[in-house]
């Protein structure tokens, strides 16, 4: 069994790594918080009962752990870390204003909403077991997931208010990148004409 449960342990340390990433949107925070957790599953190995969903387990004992720690600290994680690494991507500068746009919007999703999103539409978990690894209803995860959805879908559509902070900074980011596409055309004609 021990075997079983080492590579059962193996086996899902790359999803514990996008929900750790995505509770402390911090890369060093999440590797922490990972190891962490496989200590602890370690140490309870003993009370994992062979034949149930191993993933709620490992995912529930994440969670615990993360909320354990942020009570030991009485910190606040700061919503402007985004993680950059999990995002980047050599595109386009539009691709680019997306990817960052999305990157502040999760980052304003309440992070209950946050982590259903991430577990079941980057790492395809179901709403059962997203509902065992955070202890709430089935029902309450989809609405979490959906509530989600609807509010990424809302920001990203621009359905914002005209103050808010994130349609300031999109704004500006997409006037810096068309005047800077502005001017290298500008220059590129006047060489050919000069």
């Amino acid at each position: 069994m021990a075997d079983t449960f080492h590579t059962q342990i193996v086996s899902i340390l790359p999803k514990l790594r996008v929900q750790a990433l995505a509770l402390t949107r911090n890369r060093a925070q999440a590797e922490d918080l990972v190891q962490d957790a496989v200590c602890n599953a370690l140490n309870a190995r003993d009370s994992f009962i062979p034949g149930t969903n191993f993933a709620a387990w490992m995912h529930r004992i994440l969670r615990n752990r993360f909320i354990s720690d942020l009570r030991k600290q009485r910190a606040t994680v700061d919503i402007d870390d985004v993680p950059g690494e999990l995002l980047s991507s050599k595109a386009d500068h539009e691709d680019r204003l997306a990817v960052k746009d999305l990157g502040y919007a999760l980052a304003r999703l309440p992070d209950d909403q946050r982590e259903a999103l991430v577990l079941v539409v980057l790492q395809g978990m179901s709403y059962q077991d997203l509902a065992e690894a955070t202890g709430c209803a089935v029902g309450t995860a989809k609405s979490r997931v959906f509530r989600a959805r609807r509010q990424l879908e809302a920001w990203m559509t621009g359905d914002l208010p005209e103050n808010d902070g994130l349609r300031q900074r999109a704004s500006a980011l997409r006037d810096e990148v068309s005047r800077r596409q502005m001017l290298s055309g500008a220059v590129r004609a006047d060489g050919l004409h000069g």
